[in-house]
């Protein structure tokens, strides 16, 4: 009996150990997926941040080229003016816009105030050449009779 009762001892002590091995290796396991869970939330969070991230950037460029296309256009059109007024420039350089000027000196015999540049432009909306005449616009005004020598 002393030989079965040792082998009954060791038979209990290696099933203890092998119990213990299997513990310690479910807990490996448990401990590996909550890392692996804890893991791939993080992913996920850093993921959503970065597109948020993305989003508002792309939201912020698309408004950075929109003000850019308005600047282009505005550009365009002070470009534009500009070459009208110098069209115009040579145009009474060469002669070739004599009957405005003589449309204005009509007017202005008439008495007619309005067709004062600064009112010319303030029609028009042309903002700065209504700041370029607003004294002699004023005086114009005040004063119908006086003869417009100036133009």
């Amino acid at each position: 009996m002393s030989t079965v009762l040792i082998i009954v001892i060791v038979v209990v002590v290696v099933a203890l150990i092998a119990a213990l091995i299997g513990m310690i290796r479910g807990r490996r396991v448990v401990a590996e997926r909550r890392y692996q869970r804890e893991l791939a939330q993080r992913r996920e969070r850093a993921a959503t941040e970065h597109r948020e991230a993305a989003e508002l950037r792309t939201g912020r460029a698309e408004e950075a080229e929109h003000r850019a296309r308005v600047a282009g256009a505005l550009a365009e059109r002070e470009r534009a003016e500009a070459r009208l007024h110098e069209e115009t420039a040579v145009a009474h350089e060469r002669g070739l816009a004599d009957e405005g000027l003589t449309r204005e000196d009509r007017a202005a015999d008439r008495g007619d105030v309005a067709v004062d540049r600064g009112d010319i432009a303030a029609e028009r909306g042309d903002v700065a050449a209504e700041r370029e005449y607003p004294v002699e616009r004023e005086r114009v005004a005040a004063d119908q009779r006086r003869p417009n020598s100036d133009r």
